[in-house]
């Protein structure tokens, strides 16, 4: 599919797509700059949850890209939307310090929880934090994920991420998790609402064929794959899911007149 000037928004992954750790991706800037010169809706989208949006922004910013707070999506802000549904939820937050501030007007409580948020927490897991979690799930918690990742790329490689301890939990409690981040379609409707545009106007450009590519297709989009972050052409090779579009990295969308044209 090289067609792509129906396109009016674009969705756009950050991490292993505009940069890995302190590192922006060659190309990157000149990119964004040509979707915006052409006229294209952008959005930044994230299952990072060890910043908060604020951090991003900064983050960003440091990296030479001139973002706007309102523009960046992320899955913790997904979850704090989605918990002030509730009145007055008592949480238990197993999230980055710099993350919890964004849940601070929320009730907490270690002993006894209306919802377990979990996000990443670095090296701080460990059969305590897990067994204790477990309990409050047991006694009535619900599970909260921000997202479900199995692994992402770092400047020193792969990682695991926090898939493997939410499916651990699930496993053990009975109980499935609500998922807020990619995958989830909740996420990627939260962003179309934003821009304005329906699901066959907009792309994602993520290097998760997962989490970006099958939950942006299954939301409708059209699913751009780069081959940057933590693609590996044996695990995208192996996936049911076809992108609708990859390119070697996000430098190259400067090279599809069809796709930056503007309508």
């Amino acid at each position: 599919m090289n067609n792509l000037a129906h396109i009016k928004g674009i969705l756009f992954d950050l991490d292993g797509v505009l940069y890995v750790g302190s590192k922006r991706i060659a190309g990157s800037l000149e990119a964004i700059n040509t979707v915006r010169n052409s006229g294209k809706k952008c959005r930044f989208i994230t299952n990072t949850s060890t910043l908060s949006r604020e951090s991003l922004q900064r983050k960003l910013e440091k990296l030479g890209f001139k973002i706007m707070l309102e523009e960046i999506i992320s899955a913790p802000q997904a979850a704090k939307i989605y918990l002030q549904q509730f009145a007055d939820p008592v949480c238990h937050l197993l999230l980055a310090d710099d993350v919890k501030r964004d849940f601070n007007t929320f009730r907490q409580s270690v002993n006894h929880a209306d919802f377990v948020i979990i996000g990443d927490i670095g090296n701080a897991w460990s059969y305590k934090i897990l067994n204790d979690v477990f309990n409050l799930l047991i006694n009535g918690a619900e599970l909260i994920a921000i997202h479900k990742n199995r692994f992402w790329q770092t400047e020193h490689g792969l990682q695991m991420d926090i898939g493997a301890f939410i499916t651990a939990l699930e496993y053990a409690s009975g109980k499935s998790a609500v998922l807020i981040g990619k995958p989830s379609e909740d996420f990627f409707q939260m962003a179309l609402n934003e821009m304005s545009l329906s699901a066959n106007e907009v792309a994602i450009i993520g290097d998760d064929i997962d989490s970006d590519i099958g939950g942006g297709q299954n939301a409708g989009l059209t699913g751009i794959l780069v081959k940057t972050g933590k693609y590996r052409k044996e695990y995208a090779d192996k996936s049911k899911i076809v992108p609708d579009l990859v390119l070697d990295s996000i430098a190259e969308l400067v090279k599809l007149p069809s796709f930056v044209a503007t309508d």
